[in-house]
């Protein structure tokens, strides 16, 4: 997979690409990621890249030669027809859906600009899709843009060490993930769960599902509805399996 990212800081998206899954996947080139920055497409003795809004009001706004110019090198870099991406509080919410389209791409161009953004005819000309990675304000699109590239390039096969790592994870079946445990058996008064110290993995597997519902219940109720994005009903096993798990937090409750 090839990534083209825009952006005025490519030193710290390079930084950022170093470790973990992503720095790995990198190493071994299951993907690639290259930087392109507007500055270097500015005409300028002062290598201007931003402006003054039209209309008045506070911040900067990025000016369209720049920024178009690095978005047309972007393009190049990448497998044509693919889409350019802009990191945006406009944008559509990135969720696990989206993630796994873009993995399904040979793929695609981001777009992280700063401040007030991009001169709205650079996004009508440049631009075919708009993200928000939540609804908050961020000073740059740069670390929204690192999380659309660690979700989507850990999804890529050989990506990670265990391939199911991407299944059995939340989200990926509409229901959040079930708590962990690693040595030692006792930390501090707590025990890891009795039915994970055996080998019953058909036990194992009831109490995971068991406990990825009921957290799911508690913390994500709109992953159960069947209108939701993610939604899907729960089935007559989970039911179960959620009143049982109700029942023990309510005895847990009640001491």
């Amino acid at each position: 997979m090839h990534i083209a990212l825009v952006s005025l800081f490519p030193e710290l998206i390079q930084g950022a690409l170093s470790y973990g899954v992503l720095g790995r996947a990198l190493e071994r080139e299951i993907a690639s990621v290259d930087c392109f920055d507007p500055r270097a497409y500015a005409t300028d003795l002062h290598r201007t890249v931003d402006d003054r809004p039209y209309g008045g009001g506070p911040g900067m706004v990025g000016t369209p030669e720049p920024w178009a110019a690095a978005i047309d090198a972007a393009q190049s870099f990448v497998p044509a027809g693919l889409p350019r991406i802009h990191l945006s509080a406009q944008g559509e919410r990135f969720d696990q859906c989206i993630a796994r389209e873009l993995a399904a791409l040979s793929g695609f161009v981001l777009v992280a600009s700063r401040y007030e953004g991009l001169d709205q005819r650079v996004l009508d000309a440049r631009i075919d899709r708009e993200i928000s990675v939540g609804d908050y304000i961020l000073s740059g699109g740069e670390f929204a843009a690192l999380a659309v590239i660690d979700a989507v390039v850990r999804l890529l096969p050989g990506a990670l060490g265990d391939e199911r790592s991407s299944v059995e994870e939340s989200f990926s079946g509409a229901r959040l993930d079930w708590p962990h445990y690693t040595r030692p058996i006792e930390w501090q008064g707590r025990s890891v769960p009795r039915v994970l110290q055996g080998g019953n993995h058909a036990a194992i597997d009831r109490w995971r599902l068991r406990e990825a519902v009921g957290r799911t219940w508690l913390r994500r109720p709109d992953l159960l509805q069947l209108g939701s994005k993610f939604g899907r009903g729960l089935s007559t096993s989970e039911s179960q399996l959620l009143d049982e798990y109700l029942a023990e937090r309510e005895v847990e409750k009640n001491g």
